[in-house]
């Protein structure tokens, strides 16, 4: 099974509709369309379990409770991602050949993404935690994730419009750095895995080397 750890890293935010509250919940990754469907993927970036019941999605309406989570994905651990799509659950999961303990909620046929669109997380209370507004159209240059998703940079995770590829969102392909494969029908991405980037584990080593030296020093 592959990792699922990411730095988080602060970020700029881009408020739409209501006052935001940043918090560990992350829009991480996600493609408008798919021969396998469709996805979103949130992530627990924090360092702390996040209860997930009764937190919702929408798109660019931006209505809390458009498409309610219920229980199912409940409690998510630091560094778990979970899979919002439209494809049957057990039908996405074998495409992609995920393992059993990954965490999607299928069959979202209401609240369906477009080319130029919006993702929004809500908490149980309605509160907007994470949104991304992408679009090819709407910003040209940018990506267009039909059959192949986006991964956002950690650098970027937060309240966010989508970037330019010349800004550093690309769209996956087989072997890229976040280690993206292809689904049985040929769309390439990561759903429900989250891998740092090459400069993000660079700093995290160059943190932990000097966390050691200071260590050996006080030693």
């Amino acid at each position: 099974m592959r990792a699922r750890v990411r730095i988080m890293a602060a970020v700029g935010c881009l408020v739409i509709g209501q006052a935001a509250i940043a918090g560990p919940m992350q829009i991480t990754e996600w493609m408008y369309k798919g021969t396998d469907g469709e996805f979103v993927e949130f992530t627990n970036t924090g360092l702390s379990p996040v209860d997930l019941t009764d937190w919702s999605y929408s798109d660019s309406d931006n209505q809390p409770g458009d498409l309610g989570f219920e229980d199912v994905f409940g409690v998510v651990q630091p560094g778990e991602s979970v899979i919002l799509t439209e494809t049957d659950a057990e039908v996405f999961r074998q495409a992609w050949g995920l393992a059993t303990n990954v965490k999607i909620f299928g069959g979202n046929e209401n609240s369906n993404l477009g080319r130029n669109d919006a993702i929004s997380l809500y908490d149980a209370d309605g509160l907007l935690m994470d949104t991304l507004v992408y679009g090819d159209q709407d910003y040209p240059g940018s990506i267009r994730t039909e059959n192949k998703s986006c991964n956002i940079a950690a650098a970027d995770y937060g309240f966010t419009t989508v970037r330019t590829i010349a800004e550093g969102w690309a769209g996956a392909y087989v072997g890229d750095v976040y280690g993206s494969w292809a689904s049985t029908n040929g769309d390439v991405g990561t759903p429900g895995t989250v891998v740092p980037e090459p400069t993000t584990v660079a700093l995290l080593s160059a943190g932990l080397a000097l966390a050691g030296l200071r260590r050996r020093r006080n030693g």
